[in-house]
């Protein structure tokens, strides 16, 4: 596997020992250490995929996926010491495709970045009465329409869609979309499922794509 990685890391030894693992893996790294940097050389440069740093002087990493989310759908895996569950989510939530919190493995990280490009670059596009979930880049449209969906809304609404009819209760949609077991509330689902219906309902009104089946979960059921 190879491809043109960006590594975002105010810590030189760390950025360098990341760039050493992935030369090896027949990646072509290049590296940034300050925030402000990183969007201009995304838009003049487009990586397969970028290592980002969630604390950088100069720009928060936060603030940096969130503007790069407005024109790329490039795979982004955040690196961050903060562990708490809000920065978690709020970077998954703005489009992060996974987590890396420090201290890691070299060799994880390098892991974590060929499952990302093989489950970014090997996908195939879905398509249920005018929904088309596009694995490739992470996006879905109804009726031609964006629906703008963040990482973890696409996983949800992919996985449900790919198993029509079937009910799934939060945990075991949680453990789907989320599989590195992260701590998270069972509430955390019915914000999803909230947020991806009014995305849903803003392009067609009369898609009701996701029932709720009362103290049990969730499922896709397409019209007849």
């Amino acid at each position: 596997m190879s491809g043109k990685i960006l590594i975002v890391e105010d810590e030189p030894k760390l950025a360098s020992l990341l760039a050493d693992y992935l030369s090896a893996s027949g990646f072509e790294p290049f590296s940034l250490g300050n925030g402000t940097e990183v969007v201009p050389w995304v838009r003049e440069q487009m990586p397969d995929l970028i290592l980002l740093d969630l604390m950088l002087p100069g720009r928060d990493g936060i603030e940096v996926c969130k503007d790069i989310r407005t024109f790329s759908n490039v795979p982004i895996i955040m690196i961050t010491a903060r562990i708490e569950e809000i920065d978690r989510l709020l970077g998954l939530e703005l489009g992060a495709d996974d987590y890396i919190c420090k201290p890691f493995s070299p060799r994880e990280v390098t892991a974590r970045v060929k499952a990302v490009l093989r489950r970014t670059q090997d996908g195939t596009a879905m398509r249920v009465q005018g929904l088309v979930l596009d694995d490739h880049c992470y996006r879905a449209s109804l009726h031609g329409h964006d629906l703008e969906l963040t990482a973890v809304e696409f996983k949800l609404l992919q996985f449900l869609a790919a198993n029509p009819r079937r009910i799934y209760g939060r945990q075991q949609l949680m453990d789907k979309i989320y599989p590195d077991e992260r701590i998270v509330s069972d509430r955390t689902i019915d914000s999803h499922i909230k947020k991806l219906r009014r995305k849903i309902e803003s392009v067609d009104s009369e898609a009701k794509l996701i029932h709720s089946v009362y103290s049990v979960g969730y499922k896709f059921e397409p019209s007849s």
